[in-house]
């Protein structure tokens, strides 16, 4: 063994240790660069968009509420990316086999859906980037802040912004340079001529939305999305870990182990042996019980509830550029960091907005939250279900429902409606994931396992709060009147 490989085996690496994988690491610049290699994955990790990441908590507005938790999204999209490395280790193998088998699924009519399948190195590179980089289009507060600020607008496509089509963007303009400059995984170099295409990566952080347009891709490109946008993806399985362990849920909420082991690709896309069932249902429970138990905690939404007002009234002044996609430079500087050392200054401000809303985010700050839970009830969907017709598919539906039901001295009681929905296994990706029956050799929809088939489809957590106690009973009442359905004769008949 020369000295010269043990320089490079060393020098071309970056270890850091995380508190769920363990050690990680990160490919370096090298001694002996490949040729148009000019960046490398620390590139990536060390540059603003990520460290960015740093200051934006990793739970919204559950670190109000649960003192460890306050762990941000810088160590998720590193888990993330540990966890492409690990499952592409255990599954490449019938990856390849897919398409050795099946080679008419690299046909098609234009040069794009016929690009060959890159070498082993090149797509575990292709997934870590992809890993590293799906939250960065993240805004503070995370998805509250798709939810109240970012659906105002549109992409260039005309789709709706949300933190992934934004960060599919960012990717896009300011960080393609870096991207397709990395010839080089953690586990060695690219093949001659490969490289990573910033699109790629962009079109793998996006959850689908059509069938049609996904069709231009290649096939290869379009079964490793299932890492991404599937029922159980690298994304969930690594913050299922994280989350439970920061909040203090649980240290070993799932056995991860188990759950890749029993997991391949075939010809349908990603399918679970039988004998994994277990393993998923345990982690699609331990999914739900953390937003049941942390993401949509009591308090937690209170405070989201507190948040939403805010917002509605000073939007603008917490960022006053319009479409992020029109002010990247800004965005890259707007964390929660700094939206929450900006309104603590409020109160000095010449602006008569500022300084109204001041003592609230004030308030907010030092958890003196003025909305007080008054009712709630958990509602399961099943199959069959129409979550759409129920007046529980929104608050607004929820609201109009419930004041219809209260007496008229309650009728202009300042209250809140608030309807938490979490998918406990989402149609459209759930779809995607199949079944090993060994004792029929077949392949099958995931979903037709029955207990998987029978589990829930969603739950809905739907609360009414109020600034007092002020007619909690007749609320109470109103609400189990409008879930029992009972309605009786005014009269005798």
């Amino acid at each position: 063994m020369s000295d010269d490989f043990i320089k490079e085996r060393y020098q071309s690496e970056t270890l850091v240790h995380d508190s769920i994988h363990g050690y990680i690491t990160i490919a370096s610049p090298s001694s002996e660069p490949q040729p148009g290699e000019t960046a490398y994955e620390r590139d990536l990790v060390d540059s603003p968009w990520l460290q960015r990441l740093r200051q934006i908590h990793q739970l919204q507005t559950a670190w109000l509420v649960y003192p460890t938790a306050e762990h941000s999204r810088f160590p998720h999209a590193l888990g993330t990316m540990r966890l492409a490395s690990r499952v592409w280790d255990a599954w490449h193998e019938s990856f390849y086999r897919v398409f050795e088998e099946n080679p008419s699924l690299l046909e098609g009519e234009s040069a794009e859906e016929r690009r060959p399948v890159p070498s082993r190195r090149c797509v575990e590179e292709l997934l870590r980037v992809a890993g590293l980089l799906h939250d960065v289009g993240h805004g503070p507060f995370g998805h509250f802040f798709d939810d109240n600020y970012l659906s105002r607008y549109k992409t260039p496509t005309g789709d709706q912004l949300t933190h992934e089509t934004l960060g599919a963007e960012i990717v896009r303009r300011e960080l393609a340079d870096t991207i397709s400059g990395i010839r080089r995984s953690p586990s060695g170099v690219f093949k001659e001529g490969e490289r990573l295409f910033p699109d790629d990566v962009a079109f793998l952080i996006v959850r689908p939305r059509s069938e049609d347009a996904d069709r231009r891709r290649p096939a290869w490109l379009r079964m490793l999305r299932l890492l991404f946008s599937g029922l159980y993806t690298v994304d969930n399985m690594d913050f299922v870990l994280r989350d439970s362990y920061a909040s203090g849920v649980s240290v070993k909420p799932y056995d991860l182990n188990r759950l890749i082991h029993y997991t391949f690709f075939t010809d349908r896309g990603l399918t679970l042996h039988r004998k994994g069932v277990g393993s998923l249902l345990n982690f699609l429970e331990a999914r739900s019980g953390l937003f049941r138990s942390v993401y949509y905690h009591r308090t937690v939404r209170a405070i989201d509830v507190e948040l939403a007002d805010l917002f509605r009234e000073g939007a603008d002044l917490l960022y006053p550029y319009g479409n992020p996609l029109d002010s990247l430079e800004e965005y890259l500087r707007f964390t929660d960091w700094s939206l929450l050392s900006d309104v603590r200054t409020w109160d000095r401000s010449d602006d008569p907005r500022k300084q109204k809303l001041s003592k609230p985010w004030r308030d907010l700050l030092e958890r003196r939250i003025s909305w007080r839970l008054l009712a709630e009830k958990t509602f399961l969907f099943k199959d069959g279900d129409s979550e759409e017709a129920s007046v529980f598919s929104s608050p607004r539906l929820f609201e109009a429902a419930l004041r219809d039901r209260l007496p008229q001295t309650l009728q202009s009681t300042p209250l809140r409606f608030d309807v938490a929905r979490a998918s406990y296994r989402p149609e459209s990706v759930a779809s995607k994931n199949y079944l090993y029956q060994p004792e029929t050799d077949s392949i099958a929809p995931l979903l037709q396992d029955p207990i998987l088939g029978q589990s829930p489809k969603s739950i809905r957590v739907c609360r009414v709060y109020g600034k007092s106690r002020e007619g909690r009973d007749e609320i109470v009442a109103a609400f189990n009147q409008l879930v029992d359905g009972k309605i009786d004769e005014v009269t005798n008949i």
